[in-house]
Formats: C-alpha cells, structure tokens, sequence
C-alpha cells in the first residue's frame, strides 16, 4: 500500500486529470509552492494537502482504509476464537494422548508452513493469484458514484494489483494463523490450570526406545528456553495410560506441549510475518515523480528557481530604450509565432517597407534557424528587431540565442515583447500546470536586457 500522503497525492493527480473542482484551486497552490524549500516528495505531498483544504479525499480514503483493516482485524478474532474453541472441544478427556493433540495442533500448520515456504521459494520474482484484492474488493465496501469515491476506489484496486502485496498477503496469511495459534494457547493454559490432565502414548509399531528418543528430540528445542521434558521413566510409565498419572509426570508433558507449541508453532509463524512484512516495507508501492504529470510540475519549479539563481534581482532594473537605426532592418520572432501581421508596426511608429527596407525572417526557434540566421547576418549589415512572445522565459537556452544574435547583428539588435492577450488566457484554461503571471516574465526580461545592454521598445 502507497502511504497516506502518497495516496492523498495520486488521489489528485487522478481527479485533477479529471478535470474535477477542488475545494483550493490547484494552480494557487503551485505557484505558492515554488519559492518553499524542500524534497520534491515533499512539496507534492504539501500540494495535495493543500488543494485538499477541506479534508473531502482525505476522509474517503480513510474511510476505505478503515474498512480494510477492520475486515483483517474481524477475521484475525474470529481464527483466535475458532482456534480456542477448537481446542477446548479437542481437550475434554481427562486423559490426553500426547502425540494424537500434537499432531492435531501443529500437523495441518506445519504442512501449510512449508507450502507456504516452498511456493516462495519456487516463485520468487512472481506474482501470486491475488484473491485477498477480490476478497476486500473497494468497490465491495464502500459505495458512491460521485467523483471522489470512484477514483478513490480505482486507487486502491491499482495498489492490490501490485507486485508487492504478495508480500503484504503473506503477512496477513500468516497472521492468521497466528491468532488461531494463539487461541489454541490461550485455551491450553486456562484449561491447564482448571483441569487436571493425565498424558499417555499409544503405538504398535514403536518401542519404548523409540519413544525415549522421539521424545527428547521433539523436547530439545523447548528445553532450550526452559520448558520441562519427561525423563525416561516418566515417558515409560505414560505408555497406556488410563488413569492417573503423578502430578510431577503430568506437568512435565504438559509443559513439553506448551514449549511444542510455542517453539515450532507460534515463533516459526512469527518469523515468517516478519520476514514477509520487513519484505513488504522494502517492496512496497511509492509514489512515481517519474510521471508526465509530475515532472511537469517539478519542471516548473525547478525552472523558476534556475530562473531566479541565474538573474537575481536586487533593485529591479530596467532595460534601456531602443534606438531605430535609418538602416536596413531585419525582423525576427524568437520561438513563439505572433497572431498579429507586421508585429513591429505595434511598436516601433512609422516603420514600414516605404520608409525602410525590412526583411521578415520569420520565427527562430532551432538550431538550423539560428544557423541560417547566423550566415544572414554575417553578410548583411542590418539592424535586428527581435520579437519576443510573452509566453517565452529568459532560461539559459534562450539567453544562448538572444546574445548570439546580438554578436553578429552588425547594426545592433533591439528587443520588442509581444503582449498577445489570447496566449495566457488560453495556457490557463488548458494547462494544468501554470506558467509566470505575465508581470514577473516582463521584469525576468527588463532585468536580462538591461544586464545586456539590449534596447527594449516600448508597447505602450
């Protein structure tokens, strides 16, 4: 399973593509976040909980996480009962056959352990069928149609599907068998102290030495961690029991079934659950910040922060204004086209074909442009009008372009900033990810050619 904040940020990256209307505006909170200091992981989990201001995804997906895990916590009592229940049936006799309730409390488990431990072995790297994803289905428990609910299902049903929760299956699996296990004990021990049992052995096939010996190698673990074994004697007398047996004798059986019980019962199920769940924690679904969607929000902080580090702004400065030379003129767009015809009329008063001689070069945008760019200038002596739109940043490779341009414009190179109205409006409604407001791109490119030196016409 993905972490709460990691479920709460897939949750919006899933709704937010969905185009549904949070209670905080997604764009807000990006732009908020891109001076704040921290891990990518990190921001995004801030984000998330930020357009989640009323706490509507939050309480959906720990409504879904409560009913799983009150279902595991439902079955684990109901196997601690069944197993107690169990028992106490098995144990009504006053006299017990030792090796009959042994088998009968560690038999099918043991069998079910090694199962357990050989299909692992077998299929390391694959995935297991995943019934338990079916068992605890969300969609089975909880219900709503509405945006919310659906793509919080969806998100659980895709963690169920990973690779990882055959682990997690495992856990629970083997958490199951030891609340059964830990009934069985419980059930031992009260009826251990309110009864008083007598232990005997039957066989046909094996002799007294047989026994002795299975006896204390069944008993040598337990021993280990203090629990009683019969000695020789008591394991002869035991044989055929039908009455009585010395009280002593008794409680060293009795407490060789406890210690059998505990050591190659209960402790190898543990180590299996923990194995399973150390397993888990390291194989567990994360968050992808490798998706479109987040790199491009990653994208646009890093770049405003690239932005700011490369022209740090002290006293906001100005660039200066342009100078029209009585030259020949060469006009140029810098990688955005402009909607408006003759953009450099808006600008510049009374430039035209009649009064100078102008040559449209077009948009420069690649490096073939910029090299066919490059040669014109070499072999003519003209002055550049350079058209910047307002969707384009001063980053590094554009600032490459601009100062090649102004080394080989003979004339000079002055720099026009195209207000086009539609460009921001339609980036709004259209991206996810919000761009600089139109006033912080226009000083990013007053402070870039003032550092220059590069006029700026006035639009106004």
């Amino acid at each position: 399973m993905l972490s709460p904040q990691d479920q709460l940020t897939e949750l919006v990256r899933a709704l937010e593509t969905q185009q549904h209307v949070f209670a905080t505006d997604p764009l807000l909170i990006t732009e908020k976040l891109q001076t704040e200091k921290g891990t990518p992981t990190q921001k995004l989990h801030r984000r998330a909980s930020g357009i989640d201001s009323n706490g509507a995804l939050t309480r959906v997906l720990g409504k879904i996480d409560g009913r799983i895990k009150g279902i595991i916590t439902v079955m684990s009592i109901v196997w601690c009962v069944s197993g107690f229940l169990g028992l106490f049936t098995l144990l009504q006799a006053n006299v017990i056959n030792f090796f009959y309730v042994l088998v009968c409390l560690l038999g099918f488990h043991t069998i079910m352990l090694v199962s357990w431990l050989v299909l692992t072995l077998v299929n390391r790297g694959k995935q297991s069928s995943n019934w338990f994803a079916s068992f605890v289905s969300p969609s089975h428990l909880i219900r709503g149609k509405d945006d919310i609910t659906q793509a919080a299902v969806g998100l659980y049903e895709r963690q169920l599907q990973h690779s990882g929760m055959r682990w997690y299956l495992g856990k629970f699996s083997h958490q199951l068998w030891l609340a059964t296990l830990t009934g069985m004990l419980c059930a031992i021990i009260f009826l251990l102290i309110v009864r008083q049992y007598s232990f005997s052995w039957e066989s046909t096939l094996l002799s007294d030495r047989a026994l002795i010996t299975l006896t204390h190698l069944l008993g040598w673990l337990p021993n280990m961690v203090g629990f009683d074994v019969p000695d020789n004697a008591a394991i002869v007398q035991s044989r055929l029991v039908t009455d009585a047996l010395p009280l002593s004798v008794a409680r060293q059986w009795a407490s060789l079934l406890v210690g059998s019980l505990l050591m190659y019962g209960i402790a190898p199920r543990a180590i299996a659950w923990l194995f399973c769940a150390l397993i888990f924690s390291r194989k567990k679904m994360r968050l992808d910040i490798k998706l479109p969607y987040y790199q491009k929000i990653l994208n646009f902080w890093q770049r405003q922060v690239v932005d700011a580090d490369d022209f740090t702004e002290i006293t906001a400065p100005v660039a200066p204004k342009a100078t029209v030379s009585a030259g020949e003129k060469l006009v140029a767009l810098l990688e955005y086209p402009s909607d408006i015809e003759q953009w450099w009329q808006i600008g510049v008063e009374h430039l035209d074909n009649s009064d100078h001689k102008i040559e449209d070069f077009g948009i420069v945008d690649d490096r073939d442009d910029m090299m066919r760019l490059i040669t014109y200038l070499d072999q003519n002596p003209v002055q550049v009008l350079l058209g910047i739109n307002n969707k384009a940043l001063p980053d590094r490779g554009t600032l490459r372009k601009l100062d090649q341009i102004a080394t080989h414009a003979r004339h000079g190179l002055i720099v026009q900033l195209l207000n086009d109205k539609n460009t921001d409006t339609s980036a709004a409604e259209g991206s996810l990810i919000p761009t600089s407001p139109p006033a912080v791109r226009q000083q990013q490119w007053q402070t870039v050619l003032a550092a220059r030196k590069i006029g700026l016409v006035n639009n106004q």
